[in-house]
């Protein structure tokens, strides 16, 4: 027995056994630091531990089997035992043990120490964390499995349709599609998706068109125990697609009993068109739509409207498509460019169309109740309509999220707050509302959780613009920290210009915050290469010139800002005669005419803005639009007007406009900087919070 342990000390057994655990320790704790941070599932962890451990025999046997002597690896039985194998030297062979051992250690360390990911925003900001519900579920992405890929629209079309059917039953809780669009078909990891989304159940599917037949085939998993429920398969001539989409959604409805009123149980039988033809139009415009309200780019809110309009064409009674026309048209109103009056009767007409065909139809209230809030700011009548939404279909994020926009421009900040948290919990990973939810916080500088929910949205989509814009505030209004800024700015996509045509009113706005976080850092010839692109259409020129002539006027080249303005200037008085209180235009003339040394106009226009939109009216963009005519004093010389309005905005809900870190930073208020009364500024109490 002595010879036998001899013989293992003689062929490094010994040493291999510790240094393999050791190693093995290592590239365990290795696992679980970067499969979280690369998102991926906890399967790999468990393999990997699994490997390490079944390689340690291996390692042993090899040890003992093996050499490695100066003439190479040789097998141990070649080797005499007389014979004295090369010995690992015991301080190398210590160095070596204790290096790994103190990498594996701090690892360690870290995973407990690591700060909370964004990718799970912490209970302050979303509540406390609730069980999930049995009667839960998430209708994943349907897999597109005809010929022709370009037939996805109709595969989306199909699981959209059962799950908006499913949305209108109270007993359910129901993810909406914007945030089950981010996952695969069939996810590997169900159990990271429930909690993701915080649901017992997925439904995943399949489309396959072909003619004029289709083939949809789905199966109800409980995600949590990744064991299938049901599993059906539908081949059906495509005329019968609605039947099918009714009959899944009773079939699930069904098998996690659910309780229906007869108005629940009537809806999940009706179907939004007898008419094939005008439903695939109509599916094409959903598709288009999507895209729009990612890009938010003018020509695909075009196109979605025209299919919406060829579907209705098709069908004049297609209520579903009526109203989601007139929420097209109102999106590229308020993000792209604004309608004339007589433009905004048509919507409504059209709005009020949809209600007649279908008063029970929830889309049709939330597409009435954005014409009230979009169309005039009339926020009591646009909150009906939500509420109404919500009454129909318990499950209608959008409803909620609406709301809570619409709450925030009241200036009822905690009811805002806990509309957007609803909405949320039904829409988890919708990026556009997490990106809104941090901004909330931001106008009420609570800085913590604007930057936790802004990298939050950014995780989600990395093209998030109002996720991007909310997280570059939270460090620049928050902290103040330029560097911070800038390097942050660095990891957004560069095309993304992080310019929100629904928030005018200061120079940040005219520029996009892209460009204004380079003006920050006092690099104006980087926040003019933002500019450089040849403008697509007159409105884009307009910006362009005048956020170029913002840009060289805090640079102090006014001889190129001179230059810009006079190009601006028809431009702009151009849309001013067909739109004569279009915020972003009075803006940008203010600005214009400040290049221009026309002191006087610029601060009628300026002041004009601020008046036709005060943070009474609206408390979200109010103070930016108030923001901007300090901004024109300061710069005209009107010292007091501006640090007295500076100072009311220190007292309200502004931080996406106005704070202290900020203040203290920003060039545009170089003018006033030395002046005793901004110095005095400086050192007061800014409203942390709602004022409500």
């Amino acid at each position: 027995m002595k010879s036998f342990f001899s013989e293992l000390k003689r062929r490094n057994v010994y040493k291999v056994a510790v240094a393999y655990g050791v190693v093995g320790w290592l590239v365990i704790q290795v696992t679980a630091t970067v499969v979280p941070a690369l998102h991926l599932p906890d399967s790999v962890t468990t393999a990997v531990v699994v490997l390490t451990m079944l390689g340690f025999p291996v390692a042993l046997m090899i040890a003992w089997a093996f050499e490695m002597t100066p003439e190479g690896l040789k097998r141990t039985e070649e080797i005499s035992p007389d014979h004295v194998i090369p010995q690992w030297s015991r301080r190398k062979f210590v160095a070596f043990v204790a290096g790994v051992a103190i990498i594996a250690a701090g690892l360690l360390i870290y995973q407990f120490i690591k700060p909370k990911s964004a990718e799970a925003p912490s209970a302050e900001v979303n509540g406390p964390v609730k069980a999930i519900p049995q009667k839960s579920i998430a209708v994943l992405p349907f897999e597109n499995l005809s010929d022709d890929k370009s037939a996805a629209y109709f595969a989306d079309g199909v699981q959209d349709e059962i799950l908006t059917k499913l949305a209108g039953v109270a007993d359910l809780k129901v993810i909406s599609r914007t945030s089950t669009v981010k996952y695969k078909s069939k996810p590997e990891d169900l159990n990271t998706v429930s909690q993701q989304l915080g649901v017992a159940n997925v439904l995943e599917g399949s489309v396959q068109k072909a003619g004029e037949k289709v083939r949809v085939n789905v199966q109800l998993i409980d995600a949590r125990a990744d064991s299938h429920l049901w599993a059906k398969s539908y081949d059906r001539d495509i005329k019968d697609v609605f039947a099918v989409e009714s009959e899944v959604a009773q079939e699930i409805a069904d098998s996690l009993q659910a309780k229906l009123s007869p108005k629940e149980a009537n809806a999940l039988a009706t179907a939004p068109t007898a008419d094939t033809a005008a439903y695939d139009l109509f599916l094409k415009g959903e598709y288009e739509f999507r895209r729009a309200g990612s890009n938010l780019r003018p020509e695909s809110f075009d196109q979605a409207v025209a299919w919406y309009q060829q579907a209705i064409d098709r069908d004049p009674n297609f209520a579903l498509a009526i109203a989601r026309l007139v929420e097209c048209r109102l999106q590229r109103h308020w993000f792209i460019e604004n309608l004339t009056d007589s433009e905004l009767t048509e919507v409504r007409r059209i709005a009020d169309r949809a209600l007649a065909i279908a008063p029970d139809l929830s889309e049709a209230h939330v597409a009435l109740g954005m014409f009230h809030y979009f169309g005039h700011r009339d926020y009591d009548r646009a909150l009906a309509e939500y509420s109404r939404a919500t009454q129909l279909q318990p499950n209608n994020a959008q409803a909620f999220e609406f709301s809570g926009y619409v709450y925030r421009r009241q200036g009822k900040w905690g009811a805002s707050l806990e509309e957007l948290r609803k909405g949320l919990e039904m829409d988890p990973r919708n990026a556009a509302l997490a990106g809104n939810f941090a901004g909330t916080y931001g106008n009420l500088r609570i800085w913590k959780d604007e930057e936790e929910l802004a990298r939050h949205a950014i995780i989600i989509d990395p093209y998030e613009v109002v996720g991007m814009r909310a997280l570059l505030l939270a460090i620049q209004n928050g902290r103040g920290d330029v560097a911070e800024a800038q390097r942050t700015l660095a990891t957004f996509p560069p095309d993304a210009k992080l310019v929100s045509n629904s928030i005018l009113g200061s120079a940040p706005s005219v520029t996009g915050e892209r460009a204004y976080a380079f003006v920050i850092a006092h690099k104006f010839d980087e926040a003019l290469k933002i500019w450089d692109a040849a403008p697509a259409n007159v409105a884009d020129q307009r910006r362009q010139l005048s956020a170029r002539a913002v840009i060289r006027i805090l640079a102090g080249d006014l001889a190129g800002a001179k230059l810009d303005a006079e190009k601006a200037e028809k431009l702009l008085l151009d849309r001013l005669q067909a739109q004569p209180n279009e915020l972003s235009v009075l803006t940008e003339l203010s600005w214009v005419y400040l290049a221009l040394n026309r002191n006087a106009d610029a601060l009628k226009y300026s002041r004009k803005a601020a008046e036709s939109l005060t943070p009474q009216k609206d408390a979200l963009v109010g103070p930016s639009n108030l923001a901007g005519l300090a901004e024109i004093s300061a710069h005209t010389g009107d010292t007091a007007d501006a640090i007295a309005i500076l100072r009311e905005l220190l007292s309200i809900p502004a931080g996406d406009t106005v704070s202290i870190p900020r203040l203290k930073i920003d060039p545009v208020w170089n003018p006033i900087r030395n002046d005793p009364g901004f110095q005095k500024l400086l050192t007061e109490k800014e409203l942390v919070g709602p004022a409500e």
